[in-house]
């Protein structure tokens, strides 16, 4: 094992698929659809399984080989649009103030210093844009429609932010065709995952919503329950630490997400990442660590790979490194890069 492969496995723990479960890998085409056809539903209820919150540990797994494609290029026929459904139908979560509106710097790094969207206004408006022209978000440059979202500045209800991120996976849905698929699902640390971080030899879908808890992200899984993924990386948890939340119902959450993930997309490779660490005086690092290693065996017991993301992140305190955070919560430029630097990696263990 090369030093690099030690490192990865010092992040991440391979526990075996749940029963009955397959790798996409094996089975994936090595070439990407030009087009995308738009579809127009609307989003099941679902039920949510009951909690076991029974702790054992499991065994490592062997990864699955995969094979590197070409990057393509990427549109949807603009005509075909019209079929869009602007009421697009997503099941409610309760109303709570959307926490930690402030946004990443991106300032060390010169392919991550280019004109972007830098408030959850002009995001917004960049992706409706992008899907209005039939492009991919994930594939942007970081500038693109700039005349769509430049100087925004009406904040989109947390209900715009569900319907957009539906639309964009019923796209994918009905797009996606034999093409290998990954999808970041979490809160606004997944939203603001750099595009330009993430690997081209497959399509991305981006499922974060700002300051949402993992009882939101449970309630939103169907929402992307018809696409195809290989792979689906989950972080939740720190909101809810932020709105009160006990233990228990962090836990029993994630133990949700998992199954609901696992039914819904049996052969897709699970990633469930760690909470990340804060720099916050109201927010105990040590409960996040203690959450951390239920979660890690909540991961185990489901049949899901765990991403120890606290080795990348925490510093000789035990909090979150200061040059990974603007405000002690969000990541900085180093910080996205870090992650960035991590998925890579988390990629290659699990592709080789």
């Amino acid at each position: 094992m090369s030093d690099q492969n030690r490192w990865v496995a010092s992040l991440l723990t391979l526990v075996p698929l749940a029963t009955g479960a397959t790798s996409a890998n094996a089975a994936t085409n090595s070439t990407f659809n030009d087009r995308w056809e738009v579809d127009n539903g609307g989003i099941e209820n679902f039920e949510k399984n009951e909690l076991d919150l029974i702790l054992t540990p499991a065994p490592i797994i062997s990864r699955a080989e995969i094979s590197t494609i070409s990057t393509p290029e990427f549109s949807i026929p603009v005509s075909s649009l019209n079929q869009l459904n602007p009421d697009l139908y997503l099941p409610s979560v309760p109303e709570e103030p959307l926490i930690a509106r402030s946004q990443p710097s991106f300032t060390s790094n010169p392919i991550y210093n280019q004109l972007k969207p830098r408030s959850g206004a002009e995001l917004y408006q960049q992706r409706q844009a992008a899907l209005r022209a039939g492009k991919l978000y994930t594939r942007l440059e970081p500038s693109s429609f700039q005349s769509a979202w430049l100087n925004a500045s009406v904040q989109p209800t947390h209900e715009q932010w569900q319907k957009l991120l539906a639309q964009e996976a019923r796209v994918m849905a009905h797009s996606q065709g034999s093409n290998r698929l990954n999808i970041l699902v979490g809160d606004s640390l997944t939203l603001w995952f750099p595009t330009q971080g993430l690997s081209q030899d497959k399509f991305w879908l981006n499922q974060g919503i700002s300051g949402e808890n993992s009882g939101h992200v449970l309630s939103r899984l169907r929402a992307f329950g018809q696409t195809r993924p290989d792979r689906i990386y989950v972080m939740a948890g720190i909101n809810d630490l932020r709105n009160g939340k006990s233990d228990y119902e962090i836990l029993s959450n994630m133990r949700k997400i998992v199954q609901e993930l696992h039914q819904t997309h049996p052969q897709a490779d699970l990633v469930v990442q760690s909470i990340l660490p804060t720099r916050l005086a109201n927010l105990s690092n040590r409960r996040i660590e203690q959450l951390n290693y239920h979660i890690q065996n909540i991961a185990q017991q489901e049949g899901a790979n765990y991403l120890n993301l606290s080795n990348v992140f925490t510093d000789a305190t035990g909090k979150l490194n200061q040059e990974y955070t603007t405000d002690g919560l969000h990541l900085s430029s180093q910080g996205y890069q870090a992650w960035q630097s991590a998925l890579q990696q988390t990629e290659e263990w699990l592709n080789n």
